[in-house]
């Protein structure tokens, strides 16, 4: 009996993998085996599947002709092919073109070498998974798969991105904006509900002063319009008592994660440092709120992750560690380590020690300070999460302030038309808008 491979992701079975299939079927008596892409390989050129790879194995297996179904933990085929040697593999001509095309070649390249051949099947226009993909985004996500979806990313991607949003139209961004590269599309994979910005557009300072109940309402305009993880900036998490109604809230909305720093009294923000008076907890009163952050969570999904101010108050790398260690050991989910520093060195450092814990948990960085620092060198290091924290405020202001002074120099709104979207954009940017 000959061999068949196809590999595919099945995120959304439709009638592009049916013909791939039966395409296979009318080949005679043959073995068809399914490589099914993992959530790794397919978040190595786009969106982390909707569906978990258990949840599209058990599809895939129970399609009619399917003999077999096996893990394809890389977008290249080579591994798997090397391994079974298929008389045939099956595509559709799709790949030619775009991020796939050199896949396609290693593929041919593979089966000359045991005289297999390549069959191609016409693309089925006007369906595929990623536009079935912004269908569901139309329609909207649920609170629980939501939840879930940050801990699957920081599995499956070498580093989770998260940008800033302060209301609807910032959320908005951070769902839709992307590029496409040589090597698929890039975009970010979640949004940082940060606590400074959100302050900011109400006009009022980064201390805490704007309540919960004001920030639940700012949630809920964002988890409206998109369907990405939230992770939620909780500043020092307030009282333990309180910290706990807290986390069931951000739970039950589908919020992912919320970070909490280890500073008590009067909120200052982090980057003015020791330039201020700023006190850190104690590593047991800390402790303590986390446990009981974790005991008050419903689900097993939901993250409390660490925030460690010790280099920021200039407490050095051991005293970062010890509590890092700590932390972990009350059931954080996560550390977040901190820095005012220019260059990244003193946190590579951390990340150095840090990564040789044997009870290691995934670990965020918020390069605001040291921004000259890349993707790549994070995650060479070791960080999991990067949270680009306030840049879309910081952009958003100086513009807003060059129309206004415009208007005023000009006596007329005409010469920043150049500089602003048209009102048809406006209309069209919201869906139902027009």
């Amino acid at each position: 009996m000959k061999k068949v491979y196809i590999g595919m992701s099945a995120d959304l079975v439709h009638p592009g993998h049916l013909n791939v299939i039966k395409k296979a079927r009318e080949l005679g008596d043959v073995e068809i085996i399914i490589g099914l892409l993992t959530d790794k390989a397919i978040a190595s050129y786009k969106r982390v599947p909707f569906m978990t790879f258990i949840q599209r194995y058990e599809v895939v297996e129970n399609i009619k002709g399917v003999s077999g179904v096996i893990p394809q933990e890389t977008l290249d085929y080579v591994p798997n092919l090397e391994k079974i040697k298929p008389d045939y593999v099956i595509h559709g001509d799709d790949w030619r073109e775009g991020v796939q095309k050199e896949t396609r070649q290693r593929v041919i390249d593979t089966l000359s070498k045991w005289g297999g051949e390549l069959i191609e099947v016409p693309y089925t226009e006007g369906i595929s998974s990623t536009k079935l993909q912004g269908v569901i985004k139309e329609i909207g996500i649920t609170p629980e798969v939501r939840l879930k979806s940050l801990r699957r990313m920081i599995e499956a991607k070498p580093i989770v991105r998260l940008l800033d949003t302060h209301n609807g139209l910032s959320g908005l961004i951070v769902e839709n904006i992307y590029v496409d590269t040589p090597n698929g599309r890039r975009e970010f994979d979640g949004m940082w509900a940060s606590s400074l910005t959100e302050s900011t557009v109400k006009g009022k300072p980064d201390i805490e002063a704007v309540d919960f109940s004001s920030r639940a309402n700012t949630l809920n305009d964002v988890l409206e319009v998109t369907t990405k993880p939230i992770v939620y900036d909780g500043d020092t998490g307030g009282k333990s008592e309180h910290f706990i109604f807290t986390v069931r809230t951000l739970e039950r909305l589908g919020v992912s994660a919320v970070i909490i720093e280890d500073k008590t009294g009067l909120k200052k923000n982090s980057l003015f440092g020791t330039d201020v008076e700023q006190t850190q907890e104690s590593i047991e009163a800390f402790c303590e709120k986390i446990k009981m952050g974790k005991h008050a969570q419903k689900t097993s999904h939901f993250m409390i992750i660490a925030r460690i101010e010790s280099l920021i108050l200039g407490k050095g790398i051991e005293d970062a560690l010890n509590r890092a260690k700590a932390y972990i050991d009350a059931g954080a989910d996560g550390i977040m380590i901190h820095s005012r520093e220019k260059t990244p060195d003193e946190i590579f450092e951390f990340c150095r020690h840090y990564n040789k814990l044997e009870n290691r948990k995934p670990l965020v960085a918020v390069p605001s300070s040291y921004n000259k620092v890349t993707e790549d060198e994070l995650i060479e290091n070791g960080i999991n999460v990067v949270i680009y924290a306030n840049q879309i405020l910081r952009s958003a202001y100086p513009a807003m302030v060059q129309t206004a002074k415009h208007i005023l120099t000009d006596l007329s709104s005409f010469n920043t038309d150049s500089q602003m979207m048209s009102i048809n954009e406006i209309l069209e940017l919201i869906p139902g808008g027009k």
